[in-house]
């Protein structure tokens, strides 16, 4: 990547490779490996910070607060002063890893059960810093690393940097050797049919949710077996 010096490179390799390999990470390290999946259009910064907040353990204290934020979520964020406004305008529009860091915070404080007129000022008052620390610590040990994060029901693959980044992550674990050691998600179909999905397949991580999965086997299913009972 042009700008970026050999030594900085070879350590985000190292310290991706370390994480992908399951290795104990400081959650502060993980969350700044996120940097490298910036900037994001609207759509795939709402899919990224949701998915970290679907992956994480943090239990809502205020169930009405809905934890995956939607394109209109963000942008409200934005005319309120919450978050700042993005780079560009229109089509064009990017949000770095600051926009990002701003999102995920408000989303755990208010699952903390903040109401989002006492965040105005909060957020105006954070640095950078202290925004990264603090969403850390309130992930802990449930934040994935990037290459980790499961994208699923999202509408098609993120696009930009961060497409092109799990698709290179996807091709790199679908070369794991056979027989390696893995988990499964069980999808139940219909009587007598289920489908076992190993958690590393892009259908496990960025495929559709289990209900429409289950829906397109049935269709199929019915297409195979036009005369059999339902």
């Amino acid at each position: 990547m042009a700008g970026v010096n050999p030594p900085l490179a070879g350590a985000r390799d190292r310290e991706r490779l370390s994480m992908s390999d399951g290795a104990h990470q400081d959650p502060l390290h993980v969350l700044r490996a996120y940097r490298e999946l910036a900037p994001w259009n609207l759509r795939d910064l709402a899919a990224v910070v949701g998915a970290v907040l679907d992956a994480s353990a943090v239990t809502p204290i205020n169930a009405a607060a809905r934890a995956t934020p939607s394109e209109r979520t963000v942008r409200f964020y934005v005319t309120r002063g919450l978050v700042s406004p993005p780079e560009g305008r229109g089509t064009a529009a990017a949000y770095t890893y600051r926009h990002f860091l701003q999102v995920l915070h408000i989303k755990l404080r208010q699952m903390e059960g903040v109401t989002l007129s006492s965040l105005v000022k909060e957020m105006q008052e954070l640095t950078g810093d202290i925004l990264e620390r603090r969403s850390a610590a309130s992930l802990g040990a449930s934040l994935p690393p990037p290459d980790r994060l499961a994208l699923r029901g999202v509408n098609g693959m993120p696009r930009g940097r961060s497409g092109r980044a799990l698709s290179t992550w996807l091709a790199r674990d679908g070369e794991v050797a056979p027989g390696a050691a893995s988990s499964w998600r069980r999808i139940p179909v219909t009587r007598g049919v289920e489908l076992h999905v190993e958690a590393d397949h892009p259908l496990a991580r960025v495929g559709p949710d289990d209900d429409r999965v289950a829906g397109a086997i049935r269709q199929a299913l019915a297409n195979l077996m036009p005369h059999a009972p339902a």
